[in-house]
């Protein structure tokens, strides 16, 4: 158990929580969500002990270990991989070490016989003769065999170290299991992996996390970090988002009658109740939500950007057809064709490969051999995954940058589109050279939709934004009518957008899986 008592912390002239009261219980998943920059690793820092707040108290239940995710991939370099497992117990290597240099001393007197003795008891106790098994069998699972064991860590790619470190995260069972951003990094078949390890750890689990279909499958609780105040709900992530979503639209609908709004609540609360699956965290959620009042349910402050992609102009039976695409050192001998309302998902161990197929299909590259052909009443909106140069240098406000890309240049109506994404009053005239990663992301949202194409492609949408953002810009691509070429690691978005998944491999460039299909069951294929 981990309770938090009236934290408050202030950062220079900056109040980023007040008054948080929380209890953190056994048996439970809770998913920290909020707006970037609202202080949710902050907040696990606190958590952990690694940062004091300037008021209030944590409290941990007495002789509970807490572990944490480490972030920074370099801090084991000189460490063996298992090694690296086991120091996710401190006490134990701490043990193990001073073990080891008392039974090298070669005056090994009475005293430290008795100390040894004392050392055995407390390692037996920590289950330290099992250690090494458990965390052997932790680093099979994340596919590292024996021969990994005894490597170095600086040894590995930063995406095998990331691996590692969430095996020393789990290492030991411990009771309380602070995760920042675990799947960050992960293959698909890792993170199946992790979700299924976490809906069956018994003790105390608190995750920050941009996954949502990770915070779906595993959470039974999200804390909200909501302007200065972390308030927490029962229900996994799609549960909150609906319910506010709801009661968002209860409040525009004021002149409703309360009774009629009430069961509307109620009748919502009964349908996710039934339809939770029959995990065992699920099952525990379901029972709490059965036991929600409507007292219980209180409204974000939050706010979505309005994201909807539409075309003027209706497309013709002919999209594209790709034939032979060659780019050196990217794929090779890439062929496909896009029917009317497909969206394809491209997937692709080397990312960039995907990058240089998009940019070829818009005109930005040449391709080495091969063709493409566009139908001739194709229009389109891009989003690349690198758009630093729609900003850097660029000093104009964001009325302004918006303006180039509009066929109405009236401020009011480029103000509702900035306003659409959360530009509102001065933050419109805000320069664009000085935006954050997620504001630039909601600005080439925005040139997207004023582009008005009937054609789509997007270059890992989701990077950078906030889980509203992803929600928002997951219901547009899926609302969207036309036909879509898109790349992205959000596996939600990925199962509830693609009809198509095609994979190109990253070592050989070529086309390696084809299908209409969703992206579970290609995962199940490739399994």
């Amino acid at each position: 158990m981990l309770q938090v008592n009236d934290v408050f912390l202030q950062f220079g002239g900056r109040k980023l929580f007040e008054d948080v009261n929380l209890k953190f219980t056994d048996g439970n998943c809770y998913g920290i969500i909020g707006a970037n920059g609202a202080g949710k690793s902050t907040f696990l820092r606190i958590l952990s002990g690694d940062l004091e707040p300037t008021r209030g108290t944590v409290s941990v239940g007495k002789n509970q270990r807490i572990s944490v995710l480490h972030q920074n991939q370099n801090d084991f370099d000189d460490c063996t991989v298992m090694r690296t497992v086991l120091m996710g117990h401190k006490r134990l290597v701490e043990i193990m070490d001073e073990k080891d240099a008392l039974y090298c001393k070669e005056d090994f007197s009475d005293e430290d016989g008795m100390r040894a003795s004392e050392l055995e008891n407390e390692f037996a106790e920590l289950g330290g003769w099992e250690a090494e098994s458990e965390a052997a069998s932790l680093l099979n699972e994340l596919k590292f065999g024996e021969e990994y064991h005894e490597r170095l860590m600086s040894e590995l790619d930063g995406k095998q170290k990331v691996k590692i470190l969430l095996a020393q995260a789990l290492f030991g069972n411990p009771d309380i299991l602070i995760l920042d951003e675990p799947t960050n990094n992960l293959d698909a078949k890792s993170v199946i992996w992790l979700e299924k390890f976490l809906m069956e750890f018994k003790n105390t689990l608190i995750i920050v996390s941009h996954n949502r279909h990770f915070l779906n499958k595993v959470c039974t609780h999200i804390c909200d970090v909501d302007y200065g105040q972390i308030n927490m709900y029962v229900g996994n992530y799609d549960f909150w988002y609906e319910t506010n979503q709801l009661l968002a639209k209860q409040a525009r609908e004021a002149n409703k009658k309360a009774e009629a709004r009430a069961k509307e609540l109620q009748e919502f609360i009964a349908r996710f109740s039934a339809n939770a699956s029959k995990s065992k965290q699920a099952t525990s959620r379901k029972k709490e939500l059965e036991k929600l009042t409507l007292d219980d349910i209180k409204p974000s402050m939050r706010k979505y950007p309005y994201i909807n992609f539409d075309f003027e102009q209706e497309p013709g039976k002919e999209i594209l057809t790709v034939e032979g695409l060659t780019k050196k050192g990217y794929f090779e001998d890439l062929s496909f064709t896009v029917q009317k309302g497909q969206k394809i998902a491209f997937l692709s161990d080397k990312s960039i490969a995907i990058s240089m197929l998009f940019d070829i299909l818009m005109g930005l590259e040449e391709p080495d051999g091969g063709k493409f052909q566009w139908g001739k009443t194709m229009t389109f909106s891009y989003v690349p995954q690198n758009f630093d140069a729609f900003f850097d240098g660029v000093n104009l406000s964001l009325v302004d940058w918006l303006n180039q890309y509009s066929k109405d240049h009236t401020e009011s109506y480029l103000r509702s589109w900035l306003g659409r994404m959360l530009f509102s009053g001065e933050e419109a005239k805000k320069k664009a050279s000085v935006l954050s990663g997620g504001e630039k992301v909601r600005c080439m949202m925005a040139r997207a939709m004023l582009q008005s194409g009937n054609f789509l492609i997007l270059d890992e949408p989701t990077n950078h934004l906030d889980l509203e953002s992803i929600t928002a810009l997951n219901k547009g691509m899926t609302q969207f009518k036309g036909s879509m070429l898109f790349a992205s690691h959000d596996q939600e978005l990925m199962q509830t957008v693609a009809d198509r998944i095609i994979e190109i491999d990253g070592a050989s460039g070529k086309k390696v899986f084809d299908k209409i299909t969703t992206y579970e069951e290609y995962l199940e294929m490739m399994d």
